[in-house]
C-alpha cells in the first residue's frame, strides 16, 4: 500500500483493479476516493469497475474535485497551447479572443491530452473551427459533463462545431454537442500545409496529429527524392514530402477510402498529380513485390498501426515489426533515409531500438541513427507515467 500511496502522490494517475482489496458496487464514472486503512484520503478521481484501469486520479493535493477544478484544468491546457504556439504567426496564427489566447487559426492540434493535461481519459483535437472530443472508456464517459465542456470550448475558442466521437465498436459514431455534425471533411492546416479530415468516419479523431512535427522534420530529406510512405492513411507524410519538393511520392495503404483522401489532400495543396501515386495493398506484400522488382526509394517512411494492443501481444508484435522493417530497409536506396515508427505504448523505446537494429542487420544493411523522436509537445504526459510516452520515431541513414 505504501508503494501505491507514493505512486499516486508522485503524479502517476492510475490504479489497477488487482491492486485494490475490493471493488465498491458503484457505477462507472462515479467519483471515487482512495483511502488508507486509517481513513486518510490519498486521492480523488473517477471510478470504472468494468475496466482493469479501475481508478484515475484527478485530485491528490487539491481538497476538492468539482466543476471549478475541471475548468481550471481546461484553462491550464489552453494556456499551455498558447505558450507552445505563440510567436509562430508566419503560419496564420492570430489572437482569437479578448482573453489574449494566441491559438492556431485554422490549424490542427491537440488541445486536451487526457492524463497529460490532468484530465484523465479526456481528449480534444482541434481542426480549424471544429473540435472532436473522445472519452477513453466508460469511466470518463460517465464522469465528464461533455455538453458543459463543449459549451466552454465553444465560448473560449469560437468554435462552430464540437463533435463527441464514440469509441470504435459503439452503436453510433457519435453526436454533435455544438453546431451540426460535419457533413464533409473539415479543412485545416499543419505548418501551412492544407489537409481535410473526416471527423465523423475517420480513424481516431480524423487525423494523426501526433506525427505533425515528425512530418515537418522529415521535409529536410525530401527535395528531389523518391519517397515511399507505407501505411500512408490520408497522406500526411506524403503531402509534406510533395510540398518539400519530392520528385515523386508513393503512398501505400490497405484502405481505398484513405487513399482517395490522400489524393484529395495532395491536390488540395496544388501539387502536380503525376508526382503522386496511391497504391491499395498490404504493406508486407507490396514490399515483397518491390524488392523482387529491385525497386528502391530515397526516403522510406513506415508508420504502421499498433501491433501490440496489450502486454500479451508484445512478443508477437516485436517479430512483426522486425519483419516489416527488414522489408522496408531492403527497398531503401544506399544513402537513403529510413524512418520507422511505432504508436504502441507496450513497445518501449529500448525495445524499439532493438527491433530497428535487428531489422537493419537482417536486411544486411548498416545504419546511422540521425534522430530519435516522439510525440509533439501538445501531446504531454505525466512525468511518472512513461507508459503514455507512446510514439516512437527513429530516422536512419542506410549504407
Amino acid at each position: 500500500m505504501k508503494t501505491l500511496i507514493k505512486t499516486l502522490k508522485s503524479g502517476h494517475p492510475w490504479l489497477y483493479a488487482d491492486s485494490l482489496q475490493s471493488l465498491p458496487p458503484a457505477a462507472s464514472g462515479s467519483l471515487a476516493l482512495v483511502k488508507t486503512k486509517e481513513g486518510d484520503i490519498i486521492a480523488k478521481g473517477l471510478y470504472d469497475p468494468k475496466s482493469k484501469l479501475v481508478f484515475r486520479a484527478l485530485a491528490v493535493k487539491e481538497r476538492r474535485l468539482d466543476d471549478s477544478l475541471i475548468e481550471a484544468r481546461l484553462q491550464r491546457a489552453v494556456a499551455l497551447r498558447r505558450r507552445l504556439f505563440q510567436g509562430q504567426d508566419t503560419t496564420g496564427y492570430r489572437l482569437l479572443n479578448g482573453e489574449g489566447y494566441r491559438l492556431l487559426n485554422g490549424e490542427g492540434y491537440r488541445l486536451l491530452n487526457g492524463e497529460g493535461d490532468l484530465l484523465p481519459g479526456l481528449v480534444c483535437d482541434i481542426y480549424g473551427s471544429s473540435a472532436v472530443l473522445k472519452l477513453d472508456g466508460d469511466g470518463p464517459a460517465g464522469f465528464y459533463d461533455t455538453k458543459g465542456i463543449a459549451a466552454w470550448l465553444q465560448q473560449q475558442l469560437q468554435l462552430q462545431c464540437v463533435y463527441l466521437k464514440n469509441r470504435s465498436g459503439s452503436a453510433s459514431r457519435g453526436a454533435a454537442l455544438v453546431g451540426p455534425a460535419p457533413s464533409k471533411p473539415v479543412q485545416f492546416r499543419e505548418h501551412g500545409i492544407a489537409f481535410a479530415a473526416d471527423l465523423v468516419a475517420g480513424q481516431k479523431t480524423g487525423f494523426f496529429l501526433d506525427q505533425r512535427d515528425n512530418r515537418s522534420w522529415m521535409q529536410a530529406f525530401h527535395r528531389g527524392s523518391r519517397v515511399l510512405n507505407l501505411f500512408g492513411y490520408t497522406g500526411g507524410f506524403s503531402v509534406y514530402a510533395g510540398a518539400a519538393g519530392a520528385s515523386h511520392v508513393t503512398t501505400v495503404d490497405i484502405a481505398d477510402a484513405a487513399l482517395a483522401a490522400a489524393d484529395d489532400n495532395w491536390l488540395l495543396n496544388s501539387l502536380p498529380p503525376h508526382q503522386h501515386e496511391s497504391i491499395a495493398a498490404d504493406a508486407f506484400d507490396f514490399l515483397d513485390r518491390a524488392a523482387a522488382a529491385k525497386e528502391a526509394w530515397d526516403v522510406v517512411i513506415c508508420d504502421p498501426p499498433s501491433f501490440a494492443p496489450n502486454k500479451a501481444s508484445v512478443e508477437k508484435a516485436q517479430a512483426s515489426y522486425e519483419r516489416l522493417f527488414t522489408k522496408a530497409a531492403a527497398v531503401t536506396a544506399s544513402g537513403g533515409v529510413l524512418a520507422l515508427a511505432s504508436c504502441s505504448s507496450h513497445i518501449t523505446f529500448p525495445m524499439f531500438h532493438s527491433i530497428c537494429d535487428a531489422a537493419v542487420q537482417r536486411a544486411r544493411r548498416t545504419a546511422t541513427v540521425i534522430s530519435v523522436r516522439g510525440q509533439p509537445a501538445d501531446h504531454p504526459y505525466p512525468a511518472p507515467c512513461t507508459e503514455l510516452r507512446y510514439l516512437k520515431f527513429i530516422a536512419h541513414v542506410l549504407d
